[in-house]
């Protein structure tokens, strides 16, 4: 049995989605579904229990789950980089994977978790995934902040060498629509030029990138599924990882890749970055692969932008019957 925790969010529910790709059904998802919409990622697949998170950690502190897990995939925490509350981001971001980690690590088995290029800050140290670089990152929100906390903490306790820990860079696709404000762009540009015929990108804050010339590594949901499956069938490999593609990209180039999946012409309106989050903004951010690409991952099946987008717009956004993961039993998609 593996637990997904977040089970029923963004990442999570896509690598639900791989691991049943894989002929996995055996599933423990946790989760806190609440008023949103996200129970909707969870009507094609395959799990063989659902377990609310607050009932989940409860049985994790008294070690009385009803089955031992082979493994936990840890992506359960809150996502947003505008969540302003503090403490609400310690508890589920640091403290919640703290308890699962600690349990992971006693029982001796697999644990995959989810970190964040957030944690990176505006860049000026690199984007290196290197350990020793670790202390001298200086996230810009708080929620890159609560992420860097439990890297900082696997690193003291010596919990990383036992670990897959994961800093997903822009990650786009399927099953984001629950998310509000903080879907993706390729998912928010849909919806606009959908409406408009146009988009609107933010005007840049510096003189070293145009308008719309900031750069993001952003990388499929599906990629990013398919490499926690990988390092799940590869429990030799721990650390503290990047995860993305390891090529900066252009929000006018994701523009572009949106209107040409919808065969239309490209139309973009550059518009004032609000000063809040100008003091935040990341204009560049690009993974560093290498640790994973000499662990033996082949980035060779990755998506590129205008694979992944096309993937995304063709087979999912223009499919408001059924958008989610798995709308397809033909193809599995």
């Amino acid at each position: 049995m593996i637990i997904v925790t977040g089970g029923a969010g963004f990442i999570g529910s896509a690598v639900v989605w791989e691991l049943n790709r894989c002929g996995v059904t055996d599933i423990l998802i946790v989760d806190r579904l609440g008023n949103e919409q996200k129970w909707k990622n969870l009507v094609n697949l395959s799990f063989s229990n659902f377990m609310d998170r607050g009932h989940f950690l409860e049985m994790l502190r008294r070690d009385s789950l009803p089955q031992r897990p082979s493994a936990i995939i840890h992506m359960g925490a809150c996502s947003s980089t505008t969540e302003t509350d503090a403490d609400f981001l310690i508890q589920n971001n640091l403290h919640y994977s703290q308890e699962v980690c600690k349990y992971a690590v006693k029982a001796g088995i697999r644990m995959i978790h989810a970190s964040s290029a957030a944690t990176y800050g505006n860049g000026s140290q690199g984007f290196s995934d290197d350990l020793a670089l670790l202390p001298a990152l200086r996230p810009l929100n708080m929620y890159g902040y609560s992420k860097h906390l439990f890297d900082l903490w696997a690193l003291r306790e010596r919990m990383e060498p036992r670990i897959a820990a994961l800093k997903f860079f822009n990650v786009y696709g399927p099953n984001e629509y629950h998310k509000n404000n903080m879907r993706s762009m390729v998912c928010k540009a849909y919806s606009e030029i959908e409406s408009s015929g146009r988009i609107r990108l933010f005007k840049s804050n510096s003189a070293e990138y145009a308008d719309g010339g900031q750069m993001r590594d952003f990388i499929y949901v599906k990629d990013c599924a398919r490499t926690i499956c990988w390092l799940l069938d590869k429990p030799e490999i721990c650390g503290i990882f990047n995860l993305g593609t390891g090529r900066a990209r252009s929000w006018n180039d994701l523009a572009g890749a949106v209107f040409s999946s919808m065969q239309l012409p490209v139309h973009i309106d550059y518009v004032d970055m609000p000063a809040n989050l100008s003091r935040q903004y990341q204009n560049f951010t690009e993974a560093k692969m290498s640790k994973l690409i000499e662990h033996g991952l082949d980035m060779g099946s990755f998506h590129s932008l205008e694979e992944g987008v096309a993937d995304y717009v063709q087979n999912y956004l223009m499919h408001p019957d059924n958008p989610y993961l798995g709308n397809n039993p033909e193809t599995g998609l």
